[in-house]
């Protein structure tokens, strides 16, 4: 699967960095070249000399080495893939804001190849707001991320923060460098982020979606080789390339502009969260503060995922979506026959790294046929599941 790819393996300063050995050991079975370069920490927790031998390359420790000053530069031409695993929270900071005071930090710089990213850490760093920020600036700019995982830490904790088993980070490597063509004469819609609906010429009503879960998912599908068509509403992400990418803001406008996509889609994919109501009125004019207060009356908007499944076609496939607080069963199964879905992606939005805004989720696929669990994951690796599930029934 990966005979003569060139790997370039960051190993930084976790006590994971033990793990890198098992890594290359892996890797170098299935063909891959491997070159290692470690931080300073790293040296800490596992000798360069055992990672040298394994990999059959020196490694690469001092940006001003006296055999190759320049040694940034070549490991980034030279790479077809880069690697951290593990990835501290020290090297996302730098990685996203781009500090560049050591060999690693200066190659990621310089790097025009894939890169895939293993964090290990503590629960609570992994949690914090800056390295979430991280997080999120490394993936909108097509970061891959692998984990972490839930597992006993070094802390003694069982919690998120784990790096991911070699084993599995080697599959995220093939799919990265050998990656399904699946899609390919499909045509697939996908509709993702909220609506606004206007209340006056400065409020509207809306919710909390930030889009990540459909953009990951057009960005998988595209990568799998289909024709993408992306309608999203007000997010703050960036359309990706290579898709055919539709703004909108109101139920009103998502409904239109949907419904005339689907007569020519394979796949439709309402990851949206449309609004369920919208202000039976609109003032044209901003309304002021009373001291009697206001009532607002709501009209209910168009049920977009029930009118794709009555006008559903012979073989297409309609996907669609549940975030739930309590029941998730119940609520997704009911939605399965409601919706005449052919799978309802559910989720309880209650559960930490599983809501709105989060880069993360864990969602149970409802079919007719089953229902299948994926654990806490980045976005994307939802997004991939979603597809091979979908893959499945066509």
């Amino acid at each position: 699967m990966l005979s003569d790819r060139k790997i370039a393996l960051g190993v930084t300063g976790g006590i994971a960095a033990y793990r890198a050995a098992e890594l290359i050991g892996l890797l170098k079975k299935r063909g891959a070249q491997v070159r290692v370069v470690m931080t300073a920490h790293a040296t800490e927790f596992i000798a360069p000399l055992t990672l040298e031998t394994l990999s059959g390359y020196p490694v690469s420790l001092d940006l001003f080495a006296p055999r190759d000053n320049m040694a940034h530069i070549s490991l980034a031409k030279w790479a077809d893939l880069f690697v951290v695993a593990p990835a501290t929270a020290s090297c996302l900071g730098k990685f996203a804001n781009g500090i560049a005071d050591d060999l690693l930090s200066t190659a990621m710089m310089a790097l025009r190849c894939p890169i895939l990213l293993a964090p290990a850490m503590n629960t609570a760093m992994w949690n914090c707001r800056a390295n979430q920020r991280n997080v999120e600036t490394l993936s909108r700019w097509g970061v891959r991320f692998i984990g972490p995982a839930r597992g006993k830490l070094a802390c003694g904790d069982d919690d998120v923060g784990r790096m991911e088993e070699p084993e599995d980070i080697v599959g995220a490597i093939e799919k990265i460098l050998n990656p399904l063509r699946d899609f390919e004469g499909k045509r697939v819609l996908v509709t993702a982020g909220p609506t606004r609906e206007m209340l006056d010429p400065v409020r509207f009503l809306s919710n909390r979606s930030s889009g990540k879960m459909g953009f990951a998912l057009a960005e998988a599908a595209r990568d799998r080789g289909a024709e993408v068509i992306l309608i999203s509403g007000p997010v703050t992400l960036r359309a990706p390339e290579g898709v055919e990418y539709v703004s909108i803001t109101s139920a009103a406008e998502l409904c239109e502009r949907v419904l005339r996509a689907a007569e020519t889609a394979d796949i439709v994919i309402q990851a949206a969260a449309p609004a369920d109501f919208r202000p039976k009125s609109v003032s044209p004019t901003k309304i002021k503060k009373s001291g009697a207060g206001m009532t607002l009356e709501l009209e209910n908007t168009t049920d977009i995922a029930s009118t794709l499944g009555e006008r559903k076609r012979p073989g297409q496939i309609l996907v669609a979506f549940a975030a739930e607080t309590d029941d998730l069963r119940r609520n997704a199964l009911k939605k399965l026959e409601k919706k005449n879905a052919d799978l309802v992606v559910a989720n309880d939005v209650t559960r930490p790294g599983a809501g709105f805004q989060s880069d993360t989720n864990a969602v149970t696929l409802f079919s007719r046929a089953d229902a299948r669990e994926i654990p806490l994951s980045g976005k994307r690796e939802i997004a991939e599941a979603i597809l091979s599930r979908i893959a499945e029934m066509f």
